[in-house]
């Protein structure tokens, strides 16, 4: 199996690199990004030591997906995708804050709940809540977005405050935030699923507020199988779920959760290929299509010929 782990591409008109997590960014004449979604998988703001092959092609693909399906209600920065593990889009103005939304307590939100925290991010939780329990409404709990080491919760009030996000296009981001969960719900029903929580970040462009980056993606998302949920959550049995949680338990049950002198255990080729399963399993089941494997995605030279084919086409149509 191919895999995308540390490559760096040249591309046409380039101006400028950024490497991330899991994702490489291009800036093309300060007008436009190329997106190479690369096969790293991070977990606790890790990127872990191996690469899971065909996740980059899986989170492009979902993403591209959904940013068609909301692009109509919410607008975003994409404008297409040339290969598989790549997305051309707009080049944007970010904003430091990652928007979450939660409909359910799990992960993080349950982690701090067992803990005794009845606030997250300024939002009030009820008592008397299980793990895995539906809120009473989808809550926004937001998070300050770092470019190294920790992202950090955050509240409302206090990016206002701290003067992360002007206030008016706080309210705009906070509007299409929920917009995006609502439509992302439905859309997840439909598939025998449920939208548990995800993340949006939100630039500007043209002064206007636009979506940016992923959009209910298994690293971005965390889905629950509908069937069965009710009678699961009554046993008090664990969830059946679509997310990168289950990378995540496995690192808390071997040892691992980010802090200071914890070491990555060991990834068998075994677990890796579990790992790239159901990474593929969440694409067919969100999108209802069957998932068609590249095989050139580690190819530099056949990826930078298909996006600089596709950056030329584009500054003739402009």
């Amino acid at each position: 199996m191919t895999a995308l782990y540390d490559l760096r591409f040249k591309f046409q008109n380039q101006t400028r690199y950024y490497k991330g997590k899991v994702r490489d960014v291009y800036t093309i004449a300060d007008k436009y990004l190329v997106m190479v979604v690369s096969d790293r998988i991070s977990a606790f703001d890790v990127v872990l030591p191996k690469p899971i092959p065909f996740k980059g092609q899986v989170l492009n693909q979902v993403a591209e997906h959904f940013l068609k399906a909301t692009g109509k209600t919410v607008p975003n920065w994409f404008i297409h995708a040339p290969h598989p593990n790549v997305s051309v889009g707009y080049l944007c103005q970010p904003f430091k804050v990652e928007m979450v939304v939660r409909n359910y307590l799990a992960g993080h939100a349950w982690r701090v709940y067992k803990e005794g925290g009845r606030v997250l991010c300024g939002v009030k939780l009820p008592d008397g809540l299980k793990e895995n329990d539906v809120l009473p409404n989808p809550i926004i709990t937001p998070s300050t977005k770092a470019d190294h080491g920790h992202d950090e919760d955050i509240s409302e009030a206090e990016i206002v405050q701290q003067g992360l996000v002007p206030e008016h296009y706080y309210e705009q981001m906070r509007h299409y935030a929920l917009d995006l969960f609502h439509i992302g719900t439905q859309m997840a029903i439909e598939r025998g699923l449920l939208l548990v929580d995800t993340k949006y970040e939100f630039g500007l462009l043209n002064n206007e507020v636009v979506l940016m980056d992923e959009v209910h993606t298994p690293d971005s998302s965390r889905y629950f199988y509908a069937d069965g949920y009710e009678q699961r959550q009554s046993a008090g049995e664990t969830q059946k779920q679509l997310s990168k949680e289950f990378v995540r338990q496995w690192l808390i049950e071997n040892g691992f959760m980010g802090r200071e002198n914890e070491s990555v255990p060991e990834m068998s080729n075994e677990w890796i290929n579990t790992i790239s399963q159901r990474y593929i399993e969440l694409y067919e089941s969100i999108t209802g299509m069957a998932f068609q494997k590249s095989t050139d995605s580690n190819n530099i030279l056949e990826i930078e010929k298909q996006v600089n084919e596709y950056l030329l086409q584009l500054s003739l149509d402009q």
